[in-house]
């Protein structure tokens, strides 16, 4: 295979001393957070040596397309200090101009408290909840490896490296375990962490509750280790990291031996240089001891030559265009097929795949739990989607996250990854990862996979379990990533397992996280348009709250709504009109409404029908995902829900949600379950059609 290489010519390194490019960091970094009176210039003015040498010897990018297919992925978990990858973004030719460094941590600037995507050019995630960032690396790294299998041949079109800052607090964070531990599993030999190992945290020395064999833990991971070398030589860590990309089998930790805040006289080694300003005194006293007579934001020209990359990564991006255009000479279809996944556009026949899955839900009309709901429409969906990533944290049987079209994924002793036949007889990679018992490890490393591109990633645990994974689906959302988890076991209805299981709070939390869509389906078609939905949502992500126990199919009654693509139109706008009161015998105009989401359609229509018997008129909406009906126009929202009726909801959950549309009363639960079967639990609850047509009469009667 034909082979990209990114290292810089050594005449670039010849021209200055890499201490003086090691310093431009430190000065910036001082001369930012004292400008914004706000900050942390310490981890900048350590990681500053091990930052010359991936950078400029050996990061393979270019500043002029920091959206480079190709390119090698750079991740600093320990995003607080973030100066650091603005400076070298800055100096290395990236459209961050010295404007935005001064505006560090101001509003609306490029330079924000700690990295974000999209925000900066450059910046591959966002980080700064510690743990996380080498978890998205982990991600990056399965991407790489998973398209590399897939689409590599003759030339090697994915090819690249991803590295990693990362402190003393990602790897105390709980997190850095559950990936680590799955990076060496995966023998993620693309994956190089670079430890910045400087014993400080924000209470100080952290010796005294940080006593880990990190050496010996990551061994244990299956990792490469080398060192502890001196971070402050960049040419010692230059010598590791080009250790590190000889590995063929391993993922590689380099342990980097460093002085928070280096360079200056009286901060370094101390926890002072962690999460505040230098102060002006003390700058000015550091750059005499590190030799730097520059005033304020003022960089050499020599020093902006010897960090610029923009030619290196013009040279480098032309090489591999090189490389593309021959691969798809030989291979066009999959070179269209890369781009298009690159790009994170969805098939030609997208609309006609959702539009058949939606069809069949509704001819079938099938009785069935929502997470089996959920693995019929994958069915579908991952057959026309090979971008489709799936995976469980070790419930793949209990979330149906499994297809024909997604065998394991598996590597093999050397670590290339397993081939198997799909159903045309294909040889494929496993597109299904069992990320064993790590509920927030799989959410993180599912953002990384979505960053990098390539990929639709989607994994499965309880909805119990969100929990777990709350911050990095938090991140996604501040992301705007297409991640998609899949939530099973949504309410009291799992039965004997108990409260401990049994989801009260969940949806109504979810539902909390801006830019998170949440779905909860009341049938195998509400399902099928939900994930149609998640699949088109490019700048957001989904959860999918699904039932353990069986639901029947609810017939669609409106005209409308079945000549609207069998209700694919209606049921994506979050909420629609189910069933009015004629179609259950009722006569004349409704005299409520009732709203409910899930398991709890069916005692909605239950409850309708034994309102009707009295001769009382009222019309169920179903209301799937009330963040997205929420979007919706005043006209829609007012022909769903109009205003003058009392509106009664019904949700197997918290009921603080559903005031704001106007309820006169909630049938919720806003106690802990019990451990019974789940009839029982049902009964004892309240969650029977006879308390749903009580709660609509009272609502009548105190209109």
């Amino acid at each position: 295979m034909s082979k990209v290489t990114g290292t810089a010519p050594a005449s670039t390194f010849a021209t200055q001393p890499a201490k003086d490019m090691a310093n431009a960091i430190r000065a910036l970094a001082m001369d930012a957070v004292q400008a914004a009176n706000s900050g942390h210039p310490g981890a900048p003015m350590g990681m500053a040596d091990m930052a010359v040498a991936l950078w400029s010897r050996h990061l393979r990018h270019n500043p002029a397309n920091p959206a480079w297919a190709n390119r090698d992925r750079f991740v600093l978990s320990n995003g607080h200090g973030s100066m650091l990858i603005y400076a070298v973004l800055h100096l290395t030719g990236y459209k961050l101009p010295m404007e935005e460094l001064k505006n560090f941590r101001k509003l609306h600037s490029k330079t924000a408290g700690h990295p974000e995507v999209g925000v900066t050019p450059g910046v591959e995630t966002t980080t700064g909840p510690l743990g996380q960032g080498i978890t998205n690396a982990v991600g990056f790294a399965l991407a790489e490896k998973l398209l590399a299998a897939e689409f590599n041949r003759e030339q090697a079109i994915v090819d690249h490296h991803t590295y990693v800052f990362l402190g003393d607090g990602c790897l105390m964070e709980g997190i850095s375990h559950e990936a680590c531990a799955l990076a060496g599993a995966w023998k993620l030999n693309k994956l190089i962490a670079l430890y910045d190992d400087n014993g400080i945290s924000i209470d100080g020395q952290v010796a005294p509750w940080f006593v880990d064999d990190t050496a010996a833990r990551f061994r244990a991971y299956q990792w490469n280790v080398i060192g502890p070398v001196d971070g402050h030589d960049a040419d010692a860590v230059d010598s590791a990291i080009a250790q590190a990309k000889t590995s063929a089998d391993k993922p590689t930790l380099i342990i980097c031996k460093t002085h928070i805040g280096q360079g200056s006289p009286n901060r370094a080694n101390t926890a002072k240089a962690h999460g505040e300003p230098l102060g002006a005194e003390e700058i000015k006293l550091t750059r005499e001891a590190i030799g730097w007579p520059h005033a304020p934001f003022v960089i050499p020209k020599d020093v902006y030559a010897a960090w610029d990359a923009k030619a290196t990564g013009k040279t480098a991006e032309a090489a591999w265009k090189e490389t593309f255009a021959a691969y798809k000479k030989v291979h066009p279809k999959l070179a269209k097929e890369f781009v298009r996944r690159m790009k994170g556009e969805l098939p030609a026949n997208f609309q006609q795949t959702a539009l058949e899955a939606v069809v069949a839900a509704h001819t079938k009309g099938e009785t069935v739990a929502s997470r089996k709901a959920s693995q019929l429409a994958l069915e579908a969906f991952t057959a026309a989607l090979p971008e489709l990533l799936g995976g469980s944290a070790d419930l793949t049987g209990s979330n149906l996250t499994n297809t024909k079209s997604t065998p394991n994924f598996r590597v093999d002793a050397a670590g290339a990854v397993v081939q198997t036949a799909n159903a045309n007889g294909d040889m494929v990679g496993g597109r299904h990862i069992n990320y064993g018992v790590r509920e927030f490890g799989m959410a993180a490393i599912m953002n990384g996979v979505a960053l990098h591109g390539g990929f639709i990633p989607y994994g499965g645990t309880f909805l119990t379990f969100s929990d777990y994974s709350r911050n990095a689906i938090r991140m996604a959302a501040l992301m705007k990533q297409r991640v998609v988890h899949v939530f099973t076991h949504d309410s009291i209805g799992l039965g004997e397992d108990g409260p401990t299981h049994q989801s009260i709070e969940h949806a109504a939390s979810l539902r909390l996280i801006p830019n998170l869509d949440v779905w909860r389906p009341a049938d195998t078609a509400e399902t099928t348009v939900a994930w149609a939905v998640a699949l088109q949502n490019t700048d957001k992500p989904t959860a999918l709250l699904l039932s353990r126990q069986n639901l029947p199919y609810s017939p669609k009654g409106d005209s409308k709504l079945a000549a609207e693509a069998c209700g694919l139109e209606s049921i994506s706008k979050g909420a629609y009109v189910l069933a009015e009161p004629s179609e259950v015998g009722a006569k004349g105009k409704a005299k409520a409404v009732i709203i409910a989401t899930g398991s709890e359609v069916q005692l909605a229509l239950k409850a309708q029908a034994l309102l009707a018997a009295d001769k009382i008129a009222v019309r169920v909406v179903s209301m799937p995902s009330t963040t997205t009906f929420d979007r919706q126009s005043a006209d829609y929202k007012a022909a769903v829900l109009p205003k003058g009726l009392p509106r009664v909801a019904v949700e197997m959950g918290s009921t603080d949600g559903w005031w704001k549309y106007g309820c006169t009363a909630v049938v919720g639960i806003d106690t802990y379950g019990e451990s019974a079967p789940a009839p029982v639990l049902f009964e004892h609850f309240g969650f029977t059609p006879e308390n749903v047509a009580t709660a609509v009469r009272t609502a009548i009667d105190s209109k």
